[in-house]
């Protein structure tokens, strides 16, 4: 009999699923959109409802498109991005923001509306902070919850679950309440290694309520990723699929991690590769078998990621973010999009592709950029400075209007990309956890252009793995797990992952990339520097 898997990632505007076979071959896939709310002062809300809809469409559709039977999906795995969901009673959305909007239960990860919260976490300086890399993060669920708890009161006393969107997922596929070690650990300041919460921690940072009740809101059971969830899929879950009862659920992933799971083990070693997710952040994964305490680097995480193994998670807060940002301020950008449109290609394809043409190769791009240089800050630094207050840098752009002069601004963009994961690749290694590729998922594999440039601007071979979706495909393999197929998370990884594309970097191109990169870390300190002046006379 045939045993078919179901991939679920939910990203910040999107909803997708992707169906599999036991080698990790992707036979169809889906999309719906998911809807944000967005207003100044750095909130982010969307709705579980809507993205539970978007979830079933795309996975009824991904069925039928890849023609197989129904009944041969053996399990399903979800992941999604670390947003914070508040459920009240009977199952009920409870509206994070303005009361008008009940549908609105969502605080989106990028939400930064807990600034003064995490703020005050950090002053407090708890021990569990070094797990977070030493300061905890606005995008992290406690501060949220703190906001809630102070802003939304009413909110905050009635609602009976706050759920990592992952955990949400899979809680309205099986019913299960259980919390994944992933979410949990990573995101909430769950102490995987020793198996606990510590109620010091929510005491002493205004939350201590979560403590008094055992962490029922929160999550009492925390599994492994990949474990299965009470008996699979509910009824009513599968009906809304168009699968069978039963199916096998797999306890998720965020996002991010996923894509690590469908990467970094391609080339036979997890820990020899750092997993880099491109989107709309960024995000690094690290694995190490013992510990590695990296200041402003998330983690170290147990069982995070890979049961078993620690996790250091760094990244960019705007990757594909900024580089949308950064297009979006030239004059000619409307232009470009016209002339893109007409070739049947995205803004960044047709930039990515003009490059090419302009300098004539990837690592020979470089030179169109002269005095222009980038740090891409646009929502702060998450790694290795931990500083949301930081912000985007733009050096030696003049009036030109032409669509060249764009085409550089784009590549000065990816190329920052490079440098900032140079600076985490480098901080990590002087903290115990090197690595010797990247291996790539997201955006940055996705063209010659952007695959090169991270090769040359870190100095490490890039590798391009064989699935087109690997955040599927890690998700695809939870569900290989829960359902019986692999034994192990690991086994799953390795007999479902394979690596086709490895990109080396150009050695001709390094002494410009390595002036390029002290000017990025120059230009960095500057900027940092100016902005503490300032405050001091502010203030």
């Amino acid at each position: 009999m045939a045993q078919y898997l179901i991939g679920v990632d939910v990203g910040t505007g999107s909803a997708r699923a992707g169906v599999f076979d036991a080698a990790g071959r992707m036979l169809a896939t889906a999309k719906r959109a998911v809807i944000m709310h967005r207003q100044d002062g750095g909130i982010s809300e969307q709705s579980s409802a809507q993205i539970w809809d978007a979830v079933c469409t795309s996975v009824r559709e991904c069925v039928v498109a890849a023609k197989i039977d129904p009944f041969d999906v053996v399990g399903i795995g979800f992941d999604a991005t670390c947003s914070l969901v508040v459920i009240g009673p009977q199952g009920a959305g409870l509206p994070v923001g303005d009361p008008s909007h009940p549908d609105r239960n969502v605080i989106v990860w990028m939400d930064h509306r807990a600034l003064e919260q995490a703020e005050r976490i950090n002053e407090q300086g708890h021990d569990v902070l070094k797990y977070v890399g030493g300061r905890i993060s606005p995008e992290m669920e406690t501060p949220k919850l703190l906001w809630l708890r102070e802003h939304r009161p009413d909110v905050y006393a009635r609602a009976e679950h706050f759920f990592d969107l992952t955990d949400f997922l899979t809680w309205k596929a099986s019913g299960a309440l259980d919390r994944s070690a992933c979410t949990v650990t990573c995101k909430w300041t769950y102490l995987a290694h020793e198996q606990r919460w510590d109620p010091s921690y929510f005491r002493q940072i205004g939350l201590g309520d979560l403590a008094d009740d055992g962490f029922a809101r929160i999550g009492q059971s925390v599994v492994h990723p990949g474990s299965s969830l009470a008996q699979g899929l509910t009824s009513q879950a599968a009906a809304a699929f168009g699968l069978r009862p039963h199916t096998s659920v797999a306890a998720g992933l965020i996002d991010a991690h996923a894509g690590g799971v469908g990467t970094v083990a391609a080339g036979g070693n997890a820990t020899r590769a750092l997993g880099y997710v491109f989107g709309t952040s960024s995000c690094t994964m690290t694995t190490t078998r013992e510990p590695a305490f990296v200041p402003g680097v998330w983690g170290p995480y147990y069982s995070a990621m890979i049961p078993g193994a620690w996790l250091n998670e760094g990244g960019q807060s705007a990757a594909g973010a900024a580089i949308d940002q950064l297009v979006q301020l030239h004059s000619v950008t409307t232009q470009a999009q016209g002339l893109a449109a007409a070739a049947g290609k995205s803004l960044p394809q047709w930039l990515a592709d003009r490059a090419l043409e302009l300098a004539g190769g990837a690592s020979a791009s470089v030179a169109l950029l002269h005095d222009l240089h980038v740090v891409p800050e646009f929502m702060g630094n998450r790694a290795p400075f931990a500083d949301p207050h930081a912000r985007a840098v733009i050096m030696g752009q003049g009036m030109e209007t032409g669509e060249d002069s764009l085409v550089a601004l784009y590549v000065a963009g990816i190329c920052s990309l490079g440098y900032g994961l140079r600076q985490i690749i480098e901080t990590q290694a002087d903290h115990g956890a090197p690595v010797q590729t990247i291996s790539v998922s997201g955006g940055a594999g996705a063209h010659p252009l952007t695959r090169q440039i991270l090769a040359d601007a870190t100095g490490l071979p890039i590798d391009v793995t064989e699935c087109e979706e690997p955040v599927l495909l890690g998700s695809a393999m939870l569900g290989a797990v829960a359902s019986g197929v692999f034994p192990t998370l690991q086994a799953a990884m390795a007999a479902m992952s394979r690596i086709a594309i490895t990109c080396t970097p150009d050695p001709k191109s390094r002494a410009l990339q390595d002036a390029r990169y002290a000017a990025f870390l120059l230009l960095q300190k500057t900027a940092r520097d100016i902005r503490q002046t300032m405050t001091t006379h502010l203030n």
